[in-house]
């Protein structure tokens, strides 16, 4: 009886419990059931009934995924889009999704890559079939190695009835096969729009990169079927907004805390996976609260602050730099948003330290010189918040070799005498430190491809993310000048800055025209050389000479004015902060002429770096070895 009694108790309070459970979880509440009702009809009634011919519904489509802007060369084979592009436009409110002309297809394929780049979410560009499909290509392996969603479309002769033969006729969906996420051609008008939905989904998915649609001629023109006049549902138009990543495996957590709390000298390293907005301040976070310290690679820039105590500083070159004696003297380095791709900001050998804790959305690609030791795969801001909140700071931790890193390259780098000297053509580091004291902190600077670039990555302060966009995975030249133009589309409330090398700028100048035609306030500094200097200072380091890496250039002052623009000749060191805080401050499209010197370049890094490196290293394996003794001592003394 007893027994009876006391069980049913337990049973009446546990099924108490699960009742007012229930009423506080609100399960019988009248507004509860009708707030969710009201979500499932929104979740319900996601898709959007559509009509028209194939590419208006492919121009519907598109609107309806949020693509704000479509780039290109439009050709006979895409006249139908076209028509349907010149509707939207004229739909009262206008178009919201905006065509941009520009004058070769390789500088729209950048374009749209920057926007996606910038917002995370693809931007549209547009080609004809062969020759203009073709010219996308470098654009599209800049996104693919990049992770930078774009969508690619194409035209196509007829596929159903044709009269041309093989007139311009490539197979371009095999070309684009090894550099884009998924390419497909659309035969059915009727599956263009979950052909849309799909191409976004895989281009925004990680790791993001281009899609590619071709639609032939003839397949353009015909109509959607009524049945299938619907654009599919889409995140964006239900109350879950974008969608969520998944998340890091708790126990792959609990091991990297565990980990991470018996090193001596752990360290971060933040890559180009890392660059989102709320990563930047998760990061800020662990660094505050742990006293942990981090380098970044070159597209791993701006995810910490670099005026932040615990940045040491980039690794701009392979190795052999300041920043790697920090990387090679570290016993476990948490790698986040590293993918190889990018070029690697250091080299793994087998069962010796560092080890390395990889954190990214993606698996690690494996490779020789990078076999990480634990896997965290998921959503890197929300993991890294878990590690703020569980990380606490140990007594033996040694960050003393790092801050004696962190204070030789400031010295190096942002107090060197060739960031100030006089010398004419001007050194490479006076245009960096230049160009820093005028750019405001969320300015935006998009570099070309060239010896320059090492430059900026090493010694630009760079303060916020995306403020300084490079490539560092395809390293492609030509990109400068229509990354920063679409930028400024992006934020037209910035400074948008290009920096390219006179070989790379000549590349794609044409597209001079397209930024005085969209009315933009951009300016772009060319650096004349009269050579492909990257390329001269590592024949240089080879005992080689530069042969056949020379080349004459225009007067690029004048050069801008035959367009419209307005040009700036630098004459001297002195005149180039005060001509390139002018050009930021006036509007229109400033093309500034700059002659550069390397030679403060070479002697910087073939003459001083080694001694410098080889100082530093020697200093701090001494301070390891008086550490490691103290903390021997102590257990000694512990164990007395």
């Amino acid at each position: 009886f007893f027994f009876v009694a006391d069980n049913c108790r337990m049973l009446g309070r546990h099924f108490r419990g699960i009742a007012s459970t229930s009423l506080r979880r609100g399960y019988a509440t009248v507004s509860d059931t009708i707030e969710g009702r009201k979500m499932f009809q929104q979740y319900l009634q996601t898709s959007l009934p559509t009509e028209g011919r194939c590419t208006d519904v492919l121009v519907s489509s598109l609107e309806a995924e949020n693509v704000e802007w479509m780039f290109g060369i439009p050709g006979e084979e895409n006249l139908d889009l076209l028509d349907s592009l010149a509707k939207s436009h004229r739909r009262q409110g206008g178009a919201k999704m905006k065509l941009v002309v520009t004058r070769h297809e390789q500088a729209a394929g950048f374009m749209a890559a920057t926007v996606g780049r910038l917002t995370g979410h693809p931007a549209a560009c547009l080609s004809t079939l062969g020759p203009g499909a073709t010219n996308f290509s470098t654009a599209l392996a800049y996104g693919f190695l990049g992770g930078f969603p774009m969508i690619c479309i194409t035209g196509q002769k007829p596929i159903r009835h044709s009269k041309q033969g093989a007139f311009q006729i490539l197979d371009v969906v095999g070309h684009f096969s090894e550099i884009t996420k998924m390419t497909k051609s659309v035969d059915d008008p009727d599956l263009i729009s979950p052909a849309v939905r799909n191409a976004i989904l895989t281009s925004r998915e990680e790791k993001p990169g281009p899609v590619h649609l071709e639609i032939a001629e003839d397949i353009a023109a015909l109509p959607v079927h009524k049945e299938a006049g619907w654009i599919f549902p889409c995140p964006t138009r239900s109350p879950i907004g974008r969608g969520r990543r998944p998340l890091v495996e708790p126990k792959a957590i609990d091991h990297a805390v565990a980990l991470i709390h018996s090193a001596k000298r752990p360290l971060i390293c933040i890559a180009a996976g890392a660059n989102r907005k709320r990563t930047q301040n998760a990061m800020k976070v662990l660094m505050q609260k742990t006293g942990l310290m981090a380098v970044c690679t070159q597209m791993g820039k701006g995810v910490v602050s670099e005026d932040n105590p615990g940045y040491i500083g980039c690794t701009a070159l392979s190795d052999n730099d300041l920043v790697h004696v920090a990387i090679k003297n570290a016993d476990l380095i948490i790698n986040v948003g590293h993918d190889i791709s990018e070029k690697p900001p250091f080299i793994m050998e087998h069962n010796k330290p560092p080890l390395v804790i990889h954190l990214n959305f993606t698996r690690p690609n494996v490779d020789p010189v990078y076999f990480p030791h634990l896997v965290m795969v998921g959503d890197i801001s929300e993991a890294v918040w878990q590690l703020a909140a569980r990380i606490r700071a140990q007594s033996h931790w040694n960050f003393g070799p790092f801050q004696l890193v962190k204070d030789r390259s400031v010295q190096m780098l942002w107090n060197s005498p060739y960031a100030t000297s006089d010398a004419w053509p001007m050194t490479v580091q006076r245009l960096v430190a230049d160009t820093r004291k005028v750019m405001p902190a969320d300015g935006i600077v998009s570099l070309d491809n060239g010896m320059y670039k090492i430059w900026f990555a090493r010694q630009y302060k760079t303060l916020q993310p995306n403020t300084l966009l490079l490539d560092n995975a395809l390293a492609t030249m030509g990109a400068g000048l229509p990354c920063a133009m679409a930028a400024k589309l992006v934020f037209p409330e910035r400074v948008s800055l290009a920096v390219c090398g006179d070989g790379g700028f000549m590349m794609n100048s044409q597209e001079i025209e397209t930024a005085l035609r969209l009315k933009q306030h951009i300016v772009c500094i060319v650096l004349n050389n009269k050579s492909y200097g990257m390329i001269a200072w590592k024949a240089h380091s080879m005992g080689m000479d530069d042969f056949g890496l020379e080349y004459g250039n225009p007067d690029f002052a004048l050069y801008a004015r035959s367009y419209g623009a307005i040009g700036h000749n630098v004459t001297a060191p002195g005149e180039f902060e005060t001509i390139l805080r002018k050009a930021i401050e006036e509007p229109g499209v400033h093309i500034i002429d700059l002659p550069i010197t390397y030679e403060s370049s070479d002697a910087a890094l073939h003459d001083e770096l080694p001694k410098e490196v080889a100082t530093l290293q020697e200093a701090v394996g001494k301070m390891i070895a008086e550490h490691d003794a103290a903390l021997a001592a102590m257990a000694d003394d512990l164990r007395d």
